[in-house]
């Protein structure tokens, strides 16, 4: 049902259906990436990405780690003008990721002193929100 070749038209869409939120009303001021602590680990700030939804950008959006980074602390969200929630808008994008059948994260991909030294919890946590 939705992967990266669905047409870009409806992207905005499909985020809107799973966040509640619409991307159409941000008017890209950029005070969300002023205020966001995590932008500087970010390869797009905030305001970028919801641009790239905004116009359908699929493979740039699912490309993009700065869902992944986002903290959901929720600072861009208090500031926006528009009162966007922009974290429910960085899960949505999450959730379009691994609904393509990707996953983030790997196990293969973990050194082993990690998995080793890693509670249990905190790995089946990531786990779960970083794989499809």
């Amino acid at each position: 049902m939705s992967s990266a070749r669905d047409s870009h038209k409806h992207l905005p869409a499909r985020v809107a259906a799973l966040s509640g939120q619409n991307l159409h009303l941000c008017m890209q001021c950029g005070a969300c990436a002023g205020f966001c602590p995590m932008a500087a680990d970010m390869d797009h700030g905030p305001r970028l990405l919801l641009h790239l939804a905004q116009v359908g950008r699929i493979e740039e959006l699912l490309s993009s780690r700065t869902p992944w980074v986002c903290a959901a602390c929720d600072a861009c969200g208090v500031i926006c003008p528009r009162g966007l929630d922009v974290p429910r808008i960085m899960e949505a994008l999450r959730e379009i990721y691994l609904r393509s059948g990707r996953d983030f994260a790997a196990l293969d991909r973990l050194p082993r002193p990690t998995l080793k030294e890693a509670p249990p919890i905190a790995l089946v946590a990531a786990f779960r929100k970083l794989t499809a």
